[in-house]
Order: structure tokens, then C-alpha cells, then sequence
């Protein structure tokens, strides 16, 4: 009697997660969301996810909309769907050695650093050689699969979006982690008049400060039925992941910051100067020193590298996504490489972004 008590559970389980599946056709972007992780979750691609979206990049931002193709339309009504029971298993266990940091933990896993801190109840980035921390979520998958059958439901038509009004000229006052930047974005404004607005001379900005983020009245309560997803809003600053790839092939030269040729550092200057965040010329550990740490890296966060050609921070890159960053390496010049690479994944130090 037990045995068909948790069949009959089992099943009603499997019926109702088929179904809320099924019927999903937008998904709202979420902080840490990449579109492999949402193409995983709704069992598509990340190229079918991007050409539904009409995505040009991997860039998403938090509370965007994204179309997701409903998994029932992927399959026919006579297609049984396979579910695999999951069952639960012991979290493994790492043990940190002197130097570890938990970004490079987190990358020589392939975990989220998120998820790393939340795992072990870790607030900040202090460990210690000897200490366990757990490496996985604790389940595993068995290798007993039961069969759906797969129900076609009818696409449901797009709610209409609603956007925030916003009034003439208000105030925002900076949160850890704010760039001038991302707050332009976000108001539809370009740093230059952000700037402009605040009479600032620099990029320079500081936790709690107040700054104004418009200087002309929107239309409000604008609604839109598109079914597609709403894109980031293009400013006329240029976008700092399409510069660094248009001098891909560019070699490498010591001490270089021009198109003729690019050292790791020279080609952080001169990308992110040409787009509109003016600073000074430093080494890889001048910029680690000129930068904070992020729990949840996005695409044009900075990546660092340690104990590469001489001891301590000594390379780094631009992330964009993926687990893959754009750098100026000695063996290809500007390149696309992956943080799952033996060699990244050994040196890997951590995520940081400009202060």
C-alpha cells in the first residue's frame, strides 16, 4: 500500500513540473541569470534563445524579459518526455589550501561563487587553509527514468509590459557596486551627460552619494505588446565587450596600449578608455588595487589572474559571460579563452569591477 502511495505522488509530481514547464513562454532575468543557464532550464539552446530574442550578445540584465520557447511545442503529443528522478546524496567536500581564494574555488569547480558562499554560510571572502567547505548542492541524479507523455498547450498571448515613470529630474543615491555606467544605462542617459548633469570631473563615485539621473521628462505608463524581449537601451557610449572583440588577432607586445599591440594590461586602458571610462595606465596589480570584488560577475567585469610569468596578481582580462573573458595573451595576442581551461583555472585569483 506504501509503495503505491508514493507511485501515485511520484507521478503527480512529475505531471505538475511537466506542465509548468510546458506552458512558460517569457522568462524575467534574474540577478547571476546567464543564457546558458536559462537555456538549460528551459531544455533549448543558447542560439535558439538569442535568435527568438533577437540577442546580437550574451549581455542580459536584471528584470529583462526574455521570449523562451515553450518546451511543448518541442515535442509532439505521441513523444513521451523522459524525467529523471533525483535523489539525494552527501555534498562533496574541498579543503582549502594556503592561497586559495573562493573565486578560484568556485571556478576550479565550475560552481557559482553565489552559490559557494550560500553552501557553506560564508558573508564575506575570509577563509582559511584546512577548512572544508562544500563544492556541490548535494544531489545527484539516479538512473532509473519514467516516461511523460508530452500535452501540447496553446502559446499564451504576451502581457503587455509596463515601464516605470520617471519625472523629469530626480535623484539616485549610489548602492555598493554602482558604476556610472550602469546607472546611465538604467536611467537612458550616457555617462558624458550623467556627468555633465552632477558636474563631475571623474568616474570617481562613493557609496551613499546622491547624484541626479535625468534632465528631461519621459512618457509614462508606455506599454508595449512585442512579444519579443526588451534590450538594454544603446547610449552613445560605446559598449566596452563590442570594442575589446573588434581588435581580436591584435598581437602581443610588452608594454603595449595601441591597436599596433597589446599587453594584458595596455589592452584593459585602451578598451575601456575608448569607451568613455577615463584612467590612467597601470599594470595588472595597479587595476586589482583600483577594483572590488563581485559575488556575481556580469559581462565587463574584470578578471584576474595570480603567479602567471612572476609571483602575485600578474595577467588578466574582461569577462563576457559563459565563463569565457577576452584577453591579450602572449601565445595569440587578443583572444577569447575559457576560465575552464587547465592553465586559467589554476591561476585564476577572482572577479572584480572599477570602482
Amino acid at each position: 500500500m506504501k509503495k503505491q502511495a508514493v507511485s501515485v505522488m511520484t507521478a503527480a509530481l512529475l505531471s505538475s513540473t511537466f506542465a509548468g514547464i510546458a506552458s512558460a513562454d517569457t522568462y524575467t532575468v534574474k540577478k547571476g541569470d546567464t543564457l546558458s543557464h536559462i537555456a538549460s532550464t528551459y531544455k533549448t539552446s543558447v542560439t535558439e534563445l538569442k535568435k527568438t530574442n533577437k540577442l546580437s550578445s550574451d549581455l542580459i540584465y536584471a528584470n529583462q524579459t526574455l521570449t523562451v520557447p515553450p518546451f511543448a511545442q518541442k515535442t509532439t503529443a505521441s513523444s513521451p518526455v523522459a524525467v529523471k528522478l533525483a535523489s539525494v546524496k552527501k555534498a562533496e567536500l574541498y579543503t582549502v589550501k594556503s592561497g586559495d581564494t573562493l573565486s578560484k574555488i568556485a571556478a576550479s569547480n565550475k560552481i557559482k561563487l553565489a552559490d559557494l558562499m550560500s553552501w557553506n554560510g560564508i558573508d564575506g571572502h575570509l577563509i582559511y587553509p584546512g577548512q572544508k567547505l562544500k563544492v556541490s548542492g548535494g544531489t545527484a541524479v539516479k538512473e532509473a527514468v519514467q516516461t511523460v507523455p508530452a500535452k501540447k498547450e496553446p502559446a499564451k498571448p504576451a502581457s503587455p509590459v509596463q515601464t516605470p515613470a520617471k519625472t523629469a529630474q530626480s535623484n539616485y543615491i549610489i548602492k555598493s557596486g554602482d558604476t556610472l555606467s550602469k546607472i546611465a544605462l538604467q536611467y537612458n542617459m550616457t555617462v558624458k551627460q550623467l556627468k555633465e548633469l552632477n558636474k563631475l570631473s571623474s568616474d570617481l563615485i562613493f557609496v551613499g552619494q546622491k547624484l541626479k539621473v535625468s534632465n528631461q521628462a519621459e512618457t509614462k505608463d508606455k506599454v508595449t505588446t512585442d512579444t519579443t524581449a526588451q534590450k538594454p537601451v544603446q547610449t552613445s557610449e560605446p559598449d566596452i565587450i563590442s570594442i575589446a572583440k573588434e581588435y581580436m588577432g591584435v598581437p602581443y607586445v610588452w608594454a603595449g596600449s595601441t591597436p599596433d599591440g597589446f599587453d594584458c594590461s595596455g589592452f584593459i586602458y585602451y578598451a575601456y578608455n575608448k569607451a568613455g571610462k577615463q584612467m590612467g595606465r597601470y599594470s595588472s596589480e595597479g587595476y586589482y588595487n583600483r577594483s572590488f570584488y563581485v559575488n556575481e560577475p556580469q559581462p565587463g567585469d574584470l578578471v584576474f589572474f595570480e603567479n602567471t610569468y612572476k609571483k602575485g596578481i600578474s595577467h588578466m582580462g574582461i569577462y563576457l559571460g559563459n565563463n569565457e573573458f577576452i584577453h591579450a595573451g602572449t601565445s595569440g595576442g587578443v583572444m577569447i579563452s575559457s576560465l575552464s581551461e587547465t592553465y586559467y583555472a589554476k591561476h585564476f585569483e577572482g572577479f572584480k569591477r572599477f570602482y
